[in-house]
């Protein structure tokens, strides 16, 4: 295998590595945001509303995290930046 191989194979592991565990942060996040909102609910029914409100702009800022880490994997991945130095580097 030539270099410019090697380089995507490792980069392409990389990205996959790299969203399994980005993704498992706002993963956990969001369940534990949901429990704690069903525990409130089941303490305090009358606030259901205000607790369901928060709790959507909550899981919103949570899973805008993932997205991040999502596009930057994205872009890593398709227009990979070590790759095109190395290719410069060879011509």
């Amino acid at each position: 295998m030539t270099d410019i191989s090697w380089i995507t194979l490792a980069t392409t592991a990389a990205t996959v590595l790299a969203i399994g565990i980005g993704v498992l942060g706002p993963a956990l996040a969001m369940g534990r945001a949901i429990s704690s909102a069903l525990e409130a609910i089941a303490r305090q029914p009358e606030a259901e509303k205000s607790i369901m409100r928060t709790l959507f702009i909550g899981l919103a800022m949570i899973e805008s995290l993932a997205i991040y880490v999502l596009v930057i994997v994205l872009i890593v991945l398709f227009r990979n930046p070590l790759l095109e130095y190395v290719l410069q580097a060879v011509s």
